[in-house]
């Protein structure tokens, strides 16, 4: 499924175009888009919204990104590792692209708010791409980072195949001066 793709003609009643998204997204290469999803089934993007939150709600392990939706395959091996981390603004670029370089995902980002409590983004950013367009998005709606909202200090759960990885990536953010120890 590419994201051109044109709305499928069939009529899916609820349970089966909900079975048929899980479908989609397990066989997927790249993220789906929500106006995607909504294209190929004939309804607003609102439709698959909802059908993403329950899909969630009994199970399913479906992830959003900013480049859309998607599920792990199965059986995939992945260790699992959270950093706290302190840099500005100005060095987010080189923070992702020091993590993704080393074979991690950089799967949301937490700050502690004194008001809300904990704050999450989810992130999914995997790859030098995966960094370019998060920093476009960022340029281009002006939006502030989470980040700055408790002085740079803030955590990231991080994602890889191998735990190697993971140090690695504890490694390279401690001589970039950014990982809190």
């Amino acid at each position: 499924m590419t994201q051109q793709t044109a709305p499928q003609e069939t009529t899916y009643s609820t349970e089966e175009r909900r079975r048929e998204i899980v479908r989609l997204l397990k066989q997927a290469n790249a993220p789906l888009t929500g106006t995607t999803l909504a294209d190929h089934f004939g309804v607003s993007r609102q439709v698959i919204v909802q059908d993403i939150a329950v899909l969630r709600a009994a199970g399913e392990e479906i992830h959003a990104s900013p480049r859309g939706y998607y599920m792990h395959p199965p059986g995939r091996t992945v260790w699992r590792s959270v950093v706290a981390v302190r840099h500005t603004p100005e060095q987010t670029e080189d923070e992702l692209l020091a993590l993704v370089d080393v074979g991690v995902e950089v799967v949301d980002v937490i700050v502690e708010h004194p008001i809300y409590g904990e704050l999450r983004g989810n992130l999914h950013i995997a790859s030098r791409a995966d960094v370019a367009q998060f920093m476009q998005q960022l340029r281009e709606t002006k939006a502030h980072l989470l980040s700055e909202l408790t002085d740079g200090l803030h955590l990231h759960t991080l994602e890889a195949r191998t735990n190697e990885a993971l140090v690695r990536a504890r490694e390279v953010l401690r001589e970039k001066g950014y990982l809190v120890e």
